[in-house]
């Protein structure tokens, strides 16, 4: 059976059982109020180890246990372990909070959920078959931001290879580049049924979810012979006010 310290809860009745006692927490400066019982109701949860027992957090000073966590995405956990209702709002922020506190029956049962179905086995199972993609978002970035002095836009010139193939061309299609060759980030060849549009949607998507404003355009290539050929490269214009 649940133990806590009587001085740690809500003043209740001698004969009230330790899994009922009421519990207090301020969770990011938004006050909870619940019971033993249903933050113990997963024991591989951090609640049940916090609370299945002495209580092992700090109090802030109104003696309500603290949590330095966001409360509004606290309030979905603790509305699931009451009554196993999903949350219709905020899915991805409530996943990655029922991560921490390790209520992995929340995460999975939000992983089935159609807003992160798509992303989880969809999209990020591709983009994990395209090499380096993190790190080439990250460079992209970094570029933009060193081009971003005294002027209202960036433009990094970003490449796509679709296949083995279009890796075979690469030094053929650079000869028609303008822009300086040395700072092109390039994405490819992947094993899998996306297409170079998808992966372009997915470097827009993901550099917009870090609060840029970014556009993706075609690249207009030197009117060459082998530049017709090519349409592999792509601007991303980062647009800073």
């Amino acid at each position: 059976m649940n133990r806590v310290d009587l001085a740690d809860v809500e003043e209740h009745s001698e004969h009230t059982p330790p899994h009922m006692h009421v519990v207090h927490l301020n969770v990011g400066g938004q006050r909870f109020c619940t019971s033993v019982a249903t933050l113990t109701k997963y024991p591989e949860s951090k609640l049940a180890q916090w609370f299945d027992g002495p209580p092992k957090l700090p109090k802030d000073a109104q003696g309500h246990f603290f949590l330095d966590r966001h409360g509004e995405y606290f309030g979905a956990i603790l509305e699931f372990l009451r009554s196993e209702r999903l949350p219709d709002n905020d899915i991805p922020q409530v996943h990655r909070e029922s991560l921490h506190y390790n209520v992995t029956v929340l995460a999975k049962r939000l992983e089935e959920s159609p807003v992160l179905f798509g992303e989880m086995v969809g999209r990020q199972r591709f983009l994990a078959r395209v090499p380096h993609y993190k790190e080439n978002i990250e460079v992209l970035i970094r570029i933009a931001r060193a081009e971003a002095v005294a002027s209202r836009r960036s433009t990094v010139v970003l490449c796509v290879l679709r296949t083995e193939e279009d890796s075979a061309c690469y030094d053929n299609a650079l000869s028609g580049l303008r822009a300086n060759k040395d700072s092109v980030v390039t994405f490819g060849p992947w094993k899998a049924g996306p297409t170079a549009a998808d992966l372009l949607d997915c470097v827009q998507r993901d550099i917009q979810s870090q609060g840029y404003t970014v556009h993706v355009r075609p690249y207009v290539m030197e009117k060459t012979f082998l530049a017709r050929s090519y349409n592999f490269f792509h601007t991303l214009t980062f647009t800073w006010w």
